[in-house]
């Protein structure tokens, strides 16, 4: 091995943070708790099993994902209602809030937008914590199972992983054939799954998730949300990650309106200052 000879002190050499968040605008906890006093269900989307649909959120509305029957991990997409382009970038939403997101962490929007899109409200789940392989849950980090990569790693032709699901949710919800929705399907949150990082080899883990039915995570929409939600193949996501034998279960989508609508001391996220010019 080229070991060099100050290999200690270089591994020795403590992190920094590459976004510090200190000047990030800070959720309004309080006015969204009491905004949620005074909410009542409008709607609601069953998600069944090994599938996915799609929902739409007005501003200033809460939505909340809901475990109903068993134990299950959902894959959510979220777009501007009346802009697809722009849409949630888990990427930049992992680099601002770190690998797993909670209560008064947000969603962010993708380039040149960069706004908060959704707001974390309430999340049953926040007493998991982080365990001691590294886990934890409601993750940023994976990418949404897919049959490219079930493909590439087994072969065969397997249609209800969550990026089809999410493919075909969307071209229906739209009216459109398949190629074209397909390119607005993009990498999700996670929803009650609980991943981490071997800290061995630093590969992407999965175990069975903590969720148990009338667990949910909540959202203030900042913005008109177009969403699609998959209800994973691989069920609890305990041993595979699609599959046609894991026990799976629908999950439940409920939208909440305010008493007084959007909330008044909150107005629309505005989009990036950035001008764009890219120093041209």
């Amino acid at each position: 091995m080229n070991t060099p000879k100050d290999a200690a002190a270089r591994r020795a050499i403590e992190p920094v943070i590459c976004y510090p968040v200190d000047t990030l605008p800070v959720p309004e906890m309080a006015a969204y708790k009491r905004a949620r006093a005074t909410m009542t269900k409008v709607d609601e989307v069953v998600v069944p099993p090994r599938d996915a649909s799609c929902f739409t959120v007005p501003a200033g509305h809460f939505f909340r994902i809901v475990s109903v029957e068993g134990a299950q991990v959902g894959d959510l997409n979220l777009w501007a209602r009346d802009n697809l382009n722009e849409r949630f970038y888990s990427g930049k939403t992992r680099a601002l809030h770190g690998t797993h997101i909670t209560t008064g962490q947000r969603m962010w929007t993708s380039f040149p937008y960069l706004r908060p899109m959704a707001t974390i409200t309430h999340d049953t789940l926040d007493w998991y914590g982080k365990d001691e392989f590294g886990g934890s849950v409601h993750d940023v980090i994976g990418t949404r199972c897919d049959p490219y990569t079930h493909h590439l790693l087994a072969g065969g032709q397997y249609h209800h992983c969550c990026h089809s699901n999410l493919t075909r949710a969307l071209a229906n919800h739209l009216g459109v054939p398949m190629v074209d929705a397909e390119p607005h399907v993009h990498d999700v949150l996670n929803v009650f799954m609980c991943t981490g990082f071997t800290r061995n080899t630093g590969q992407y883990f999965m175990k069975a998730s903590p969720v148990r039915p009338g667990d949910y995570l909540e959202f203030y929409a900042e913005i008109d949300l177009l969403g699609a939600l998959s209800a994973c193949p691989g069920g609890d996501c305990s041993a595979e990650h699609s599959s046609d034998v894991a026990a799976c279960y629908p999950l439940l989508v409920e939208i909440y309106a305010p008493e007084a609508g959007r909330i008044e001391t909150m107005a629309e996220p505005d989009i990036s200052g950035y001008d764009r010019s890219h120093g041209a």
